[in-house]
Formats: structure tokens, sequence, C-alpha cells
């Protein structure tokens, strides 16, 4: 039996359903992934699905007894309380039937998740908190778990850890998520929410992406040659009805049944557009960084930092939550002084700055405003557009683009943030984890924008397959205020680590073995002891060389003197054999000299 099932279930808020008729089963073990664009209706399906919203027709059965456990993208105001306390939830007293059950659950929970049981929950980073709601939800053994977007505000190592723990844990999935890499990684099934409908894709990521554009233009070609007829029909019955009544009420019937399909049709919304101002080019060096340290009391955050950044470069900063990322951009940009060392900024630099935060929206200003700063119109690359037009590029309808910044969602407010941005003209992009929230065919859009943009790009993110698009080189921060330098995007720092990592165990073997070596060698050389004969041979042997080379460097003079040459006859054969002979010499005698401890 499913664990769930839905049945021409429909929902709607007053304007277009989100959800028409739908029907969708999720069976034990499945880990089903739900795409689509932002406001698509992923987050209201999962909430049918857990009870939490009645749709307005159809059936949602669950099967009696299983338990749905729900992880939210944002960690809740106001929860307090030690981590063990979190994770018990409202039923940390149990009841008499499951206590040694759920006990031993929450225990093996907080151990297999590094979980401090006793720390406070206000306490933890961001990272940590959401480990603690995802442990909360599995407390309670559920058979069905719904994940929105459990990626946001995790670093990578918390990321990865998040994939090896889900595909151990074998229960059911239901998750929604903008970060490619953990898709492919971690689901078994896609369902994709368009236009109201549901429809299942049982294959990998990169396979639906082929077989959805082909169902696009499929789509497309057929909806062109439906209106053709439409057009064909409208011009007909206008002209006026001349054909035989029972044929021509026929005809009438089909187009009414035509009329009211195409009025029924919901067009798919355009894709963004994403186009960044480039202001005149900066000099070549943007920033250069030698020996540059920087500190917060006694822990440092950058430490003995040194690079070169051009113009063209596009670097990512990647490191755990909490490590400096923040810190090192303002390092870089100039807006922190390094406490050791020097950091230098080169010339004609624009800088653009996207804010991870979102401290340059105004909650009370309406979208259009925080744009335009309140203009009717924008300036984008020499020519004056409309604020509603230039916001229609970035998925904004009118309505929409008069509405309080506040009653935005997440991932509509990075949309607006780019648009802000991209109304200034820039040379430098800094963009501070600017992939939370968007859909997959805007991050697309944008890794497109970044490759192509003339100017550099400094980049904090931990979404793995932007790195790799975007990226030509990478500062991890690798512990104790260390920042390494890698080439490539994160597919190539770890081979690239490995390689270093062995280059050096492979150099201090080799010197570990040369002071083995030497060591060895010098107790011998000292502990032979010479005899009298050998102590007056090592006597004499500076002398002999000494004479040795001063006939050499004799005969060399000669060899090299063409005057010399001219004289012909055996002289010069003479000569070359006992320059020859003196070189064996010299050498043999080098080797005693060095036996007998010269």
């Amino acid at each position: 039996m499913a664990l769930v099932s839905l049945l021409d279930v429909s929902l709607s808020f007053g304007g277009a359903p989100l959800l028409d008729r739908v029907n969708l089963q999720i069976d034990r073990g499945e880990r089903v992934c739900l795409v689509g664009r932002n406001g698509a209706g992923k987050s209201t399906l999962m909430k049918v699905i857990n009870g939490e919203l009645k749709p307005d027709t159809g059936q949602v059965f669950r099967q009696p007894g299983a338990l749905f456990s729900t992880l939210r993208q944002e960690v809740p105001a106001g929860l307090a309380g030690t981590v063990r306390s979190v994770v018990e939830g409202e039923d940390g007293s149990y009841d008499e039937h499951n206590d040694w059950e759920r006990h031993d659950r929450v225990e093996r929970l907080l151990e297999s998740m590094g979980l401090p049981a006793e720390a406070e929950f206000a306490s933890l980073s961001a990272g940590q908190k959401r480990r603690v709601l995802l442990a909360q939800g599995l407390a309670s053994d559920p058979q069905l778990l719904l994940l929105d977007e459990p990626t946001n505000h995790l670093d990578l190592e918390s990321i990865l850890w998040l994939e090896e723990f889900l595909l151990e844990w074998g229960g059911a999935l239901l998750f929604v998520t903008h970060d490619r890499a953990f898709l492919r990684k971690i689901s078994s099934r896609i369902v994709e929410v368009d236009r109201g409908r549901l429809i299942g894709w049982a294959c990998d990521y990169d396979t639906f992406l082929v077989r959805k554009e082909a169902v696009l233009e499929a789509e497309e070609v057929e909806r062109a040659q439906f209106d053709k007829k439409l057009a064909q029909e409208e011009v007909w019955i206008r002209r006026g009805v001349k054909a035989q009544r029972s044929r021509a009420n026929n005809r009438i019937h089909a187009l009414e049944k035509m009329r009211a399909e195409r009025a029924a049709r919901r067009d798919r919304s355009g894709k963004a557009t994403l186009t960044a101002q480039e202001a005149d080019r900066s000099g070549f060096k943007v920033i250069t960084c030698e020996d540059a340290g920087f500190r917060y009391g006694d822990r440092w955050i950058v430490r003995g930092l040194t690079t070169r950044i051009e113009r063209g470069d596009k670097i990512g900063i990647v490191g755990p939550n909490g490590a400096g990322k923040t810190t090192l951009l303002r390092l870089l940009l100039g807006q922190l002084k390094p406490q050791t060392g020097s950091v230098e900024q080169g010339t004609q630099l624009e800088i653009v700055y996207f804010d991870q935060l979102r401290a340059q929206l105004d909650e009370n200003m309406r979208v259009q405003d925080a744009v335009a700063d309140g203009n009717s119109t924008v300036t984008i690359n020499g020519r004056n557009r409309h604020v509603i037009s230039y916001l229609e590029d970035f998925l904004f309808e009118p309505g929409r683009a008069r509405t309080p910044v506040r009653a935005l969602s997440g991932g509509e407010r990075n949309r607006l943030l780019l648009a802000r941005l991209f109304t200034k003209p820039a040379n430098v992009l800094v963009l501070d984890e600017p992939t939370n929230d968007l859909d997959a065919e805007t991050l697309e859009l944008l890794e497109d924008l970044l490759v192509e943009f003339g100017g550099t790009v400094l980049l904090v993110s931990h979404d793995r397959a932007f790195l790799n698009e975007v990226c030509t080189s990478l500062l991890v921060f690798e512990g104790d205020g260390c920042v390494a330098d890698y080439t490539g995007g994160y597919d190539d720092w770890p081979k690239e680590r490995a390689a270093r990592a062995a280059a050096e165990t492979a150099a201090a073997a080799a010197l570990k073995l040369s002071a083995e070596n030497k060591t060895a060698a010098a107790p011998a050389a000292k502990a032979r002891k010479l005899t009298n004969k050998e102590r007056a041979e090592l006597d004499v042997l500076p002398a002999r060389i000494e004479v040795l080379e001063k006939e050499q460097a004799a005969l060399t003079a000669h060899l090299a003197d063409p005057a010399f040459f001219r004289q012909g006859g055996p002289a010069v054969g003479q000569a070359t054999a006992r320059l020859e002979a003196i070189e064996r010499q010299l050498a043999t005698i080098y080797e005693r000299w060095t036996e007998l401890g010269g």
C-alpha cells in the first residue's frame, strides 16, 4: 500500500489553480524530488500531503498509522532549550508505550549526527540548527520525511553529511531543492510541478532536462498549429456561414470548443532575462595579497594569504559556516585593513555587491521602487527602460512589481536583488550566496551570465554545480586561518588537494630518507681513524691537486688559442690527450681526498 496517494486534487488561492486535478503516489523507500519554477506550488503540494492544507476538491489518502515529518526552509523563531530537549520535542517526557524506543532513538540520533546534547540551541550555527531540526523530525520515526530546501544555509561539509545520512536512512523522502548536485545524488524519481499539473519523470536529472526540452518544443509546435487552425476558423465565421446547416453547426460547435480550449490554456511564463551592465575595463591587476592576515582577538580568520586576482578571473570562496568567508571578501575589497602583510586593489574598479542577507532591500518599499530608487525608469546599457518592463525580464508581473518587498518569497527576493544590482555598471561582481531559493532555470541563466561577464567575479557559494560551471579557481578555508588557492571548480579541488598531499608526503619521505642516510654515514666516517701512511697521503693531496689544476688551465688556454691549432702536427693531439689524462687524475684524487676526510 502506498504511503500517500492524491486523487484528482485541486487547490487555488483565488487565481489560476496551483494544483489542477493532480494525481500522485509515493511508496516506501522512494526518494522523490519536486522540481518546478519559484511559485509553481511545490511547497503548497507538500503541505497538502502533510495535511496542513485541505484541497478544494479531490482526495488525499494516507496509509493508516504512517507518520509524516517535515523539515522547513527556515528555523522557527523563538525555539529555545538544549539540543536534547529540542530533538525530543513536545513529547520530551515520552508516553508509557514508546518511552524506551523513542529515548533510544533520540540518543542514537544525537550520536550519529554529532550533536552536542547539552548545548543551548540558540548558540548553534545555522547549519547545526538545521541538523538539530532534522533530528527532531526523525525522532518520531516517520515513514515519510518532507524536506523543503534542506541544503539552504548549510556548508559543504554539512551537505555531504546530509547526503550520506539520507541515503543510509532508507525511509521515503519527498524533497524540494535548488542544489542540483544534491538532487542528482539523492533522487530516485522526479515529479515536476508545471502550470497546475504534476508530471512524473522516471529518470535521472540530466535525462529529465533533455526530455523536458523536447516536450516543450513539441508543445510549442502543437500550439502553433492549433492557433493557426483557430485563426482560420475565426476568419470563416466572420465571412458568414454558407455551408449546409448540419455541417455548419458541427463546425461552429468545434470552433466554440477551440475557443474554450484556448481560453483555458495556461501558457508557460517566459524565462528570466539576466543582463549585467559592464563598466569600463579595470586594470589587469584587480587584487594582490602578500602574506595578508586578519584576526578577531586570538582567532586568525586569514593568515599568510598570498594570491593575485586578475581581470576576468572567476574566484569561488569555499569554507565551513563561520570560517570567515564574508570577512575575507571585505578584506579583499579593502573594507577591512590587513593586520599583517598587504592587500592592494587595482585601478578603475567598479564593484557591485550581492548580500546573502538581502540587507540592501527595504522591506517596506514596493518592488519597483527598490529597483529604481523611486524613479519610473532605469538606464540599462545606455538605454532608458520603464521599471515595470525591466522587472518583467526578471519574471515580475506588473501587479507583483507594485507589491511591497516583505510579501516576496525567498526566490523572488533573490531575483529582485539581482535586478537591482544589474542596474549598476560593474567590472567586479561580488556575490555572497546568490543561489539560495533560485529555481534551476534562473540558476542556469545566472551561470551563463557570470561565465560570459568580461569582468572579475568573487563568489561565495556552497552550490557545487554552480562552482563547477562558473569558477576558474577557488580560495578554500582549510582551518586555523589557512586559505589555500586551487585551480578550477569544485570537482577539481579534491583532485588537486590529493595531488598536493601526495607530493608533500613524497617530499617528506625523501627528506627523511636523506637525513637518515646522512646520520648513518656520519658516524662511520668519524669512527674510522687514519693510519700514519694515510695521514701523510692526505697531507700531499692538496699540492698535487694544485699542480694538476695549473697544468689543466694552461692546456685549456693553449687549445683555445687559434694560433696553436694552426701549428698542426702531433702537438695538438698530445695536448688533448694530456688534458683528458689530467681530468681523470683529478677525479681520482678528489674521490680519494673525500675518502680520507679532506
